[in-house]
């Protein structure tokens, strides 16, 4: 899935004055950085869709150009998105990147009091920019005993992706919450005798 995103270019001396623009940059290995303009407003709603791992066509230099985000940096007084960098992705090349997971399904073990813990929710992957996935699923179905876990290693990826992260690193785990069980202090003989005088003197005293 490729999303479309208008842009303008803008000189790098330039200064973003308008609220509703915000300054980026576009590079790559084989495209010199060039800085842009991007409509606040379209930004974050391609943003949204799209995050960082699904490519977006830019539209408005002298040719599309599909790229991902690469970073956003936010303002740290008022919190909105100053700055964006686009990484030039190039057709039919292998890129590194990394993808969210997605967990998928009800896992049995919860039936039988287990909780899942999921450890892991992106994975590293190199692939071509065509097979690119937004997502990745994990299918919790899988952990039907307390023993069970899900790695790396248990993921099926799409075809064309490849998973870069240790193959031995947990992605989900099933955990058991043992209620705490609070002791009751043990009476000692001393109590015993102290209430069974107590009682005595309540009773000779009516």
């Amino acid at each position: 899935m490729t999303v479309i995103l208008p842009i303008q270019p803008r000189s790098k001396s330039l200064e973003i004055k308008t609220a509703d623009q915000i300054a980026a940059v576009v590079y790559g290995p084989k495209f010199a950085a060039t800085p842009i303009s991007v409509n606040k407003k379209e930004f974050e709603k391609t943003f949204k869709t799209a995050g960082e791992s699904t490519i977006i066509e830019l539209q408005g230099l002298e040719a599309p150009v599909q790229v991902l985000v690469k970073d956003v940096v936010f303002s740290p007084i008022k919190g909105g998105i100053v700055h964006v960098d686009f990484y030039v992705v190039e057709k039919g090349k292998e890129m590194a990147t990394h993808v969210p997971l997605h967990f998928i399904g009800e896992a049995p073990v919860v039936k039988l009091g287990g909780v899942v813990n999921k450890v892991l929710h992106e994975v590293h992957i190199t692939c071509k920019p065509a097979d690119l996935p937004a997502h990745i699923d994990v299918d919790l179905e899988v952990l039907v005993t307390l023993e069970d876990s899900i790695h790396v290693s248990d993921i099926k990826c799409p075809k064309g992706v490849k998973i870069t992260d240790e193959a031995t690193d947990a992605v989900a785990l099933v955990e058991v919450i043992k209620e705490e069980v609070v002791e009751e202090a043990p009476i000692s003989v001393e109590d015993i005798e102290v209430e069974k005088k107590g009682k005595a003197e309540e009773e000779a005293a009516a």
